[in-house]
């Protein structure tokens, strides 16, 4: 039984100004040798969360993945959901995602309402995350499957205000993303914004595949950097990144 919540914990790093790492891993796109390159490479670097789901997660793997890493790993697994069908009670969380940067009725509480009986069923530690789509300088399968305008990236203060509106609405977490694929990541300035706007600890990711990239984020505010396709592209990212967060945590820099 786990003796602290995650949201607890998460807010505990917050408050002593520590970061953590987040590792997204999209079912699609891993076969099984993949995920266990990655979660032996999280034995032997920091790892603080794996996020599991994608926009679409049309295979049946996902079940598989989140068995393995809970079979292999004491890193907590959260799902992160596009649709209540991606729900899974093997996980630890569940980053139950209103989007609220669009105005899609059905990422905004639609298939919340689907998914509650079955979430009150489950174990699965549920934290109400207010999820903002960033343009990122091309479409993503998020933007496309939502039907929803992500964000102008070079309008800060919209985020800020819309991150503001969500914690008043009672979301527990801010998550900034430039979707999967983004050509860059989401600004320093929107991030630093949204740090001034909100208590909540703040999620960011898309487009972090350099260790500069992290680091801004970092400084802007994030409390969680996330990557995913970079280390599908190169799994020994991943150490290096770590290793990064790490550093950044003793001394303020990576």
């Amino acid at each position: 039984m786990r003796l602290t919540s995650l949201y607890d914990a998460l807010t505990e790093r917050r408050k002593h100004g520590h970061k953590s790492l987040a590792v997204l891993l999209d079912p699609d796109n891993l076969d099984e040798a993949s995920c266990q390159h990655i979660v032996e490479l999280s034995a032997q670097h920091v790892v603080d969360y794996f996020f599991v789901g994608g926009s679409l997660v049309m295979t049946s793997h996902q079940a598989a993945l989140i068995r393995l890493l809970k079979s292999r790993s004491a890193v907590p697994v959260l799902l992160f959901p596009s649709h209540s069908l991606h729900l899974d009670s093997q996980a630890d969380g569940i980053l139950l995602l209103s989007l609220i940067s669009g105005r899609n009725p059905d990422f905004l509480i639609g298939q919340h309402v689907v998914a509650a009986p079955l979430l009150r069923q489950s174990n699965l530690e549920i934290l109400p995350t207010g999820y903002m789509l960033v343009d990122t300088g091309r479409q993503t399968t998020a933007s496309y499957m939502s039907g929803t305008t992500p964000l102008p990236h070079d309008k800060p203060t919209i985020a800020a205000c819309t991150a503001m509106a969500g914690e008043m609405l009672g979301l527990r977490l801010m998550y900034l993303d430039g979707g999967s694929g983004a050509q860059h990541p989401v600004s320093p300035a929107m991030i630093q914004a949204v740090r001034q706007a909100v208590e909540t600890p703040i999620i960011v990711g898309g487009g972090i595949n350099t260790i500069e990239k992290a680091h801004n984020a970092l400084i802007a505010g994030a409390d969680v950097v996330v990557i995913g396709n970079q280390i599908e592209k190169d799994p020994d990212f991943l150490g290096q990144i770590s290793k990064a967060v790490q550093s950044f945590n003793q001394v303020g820099v990576l």
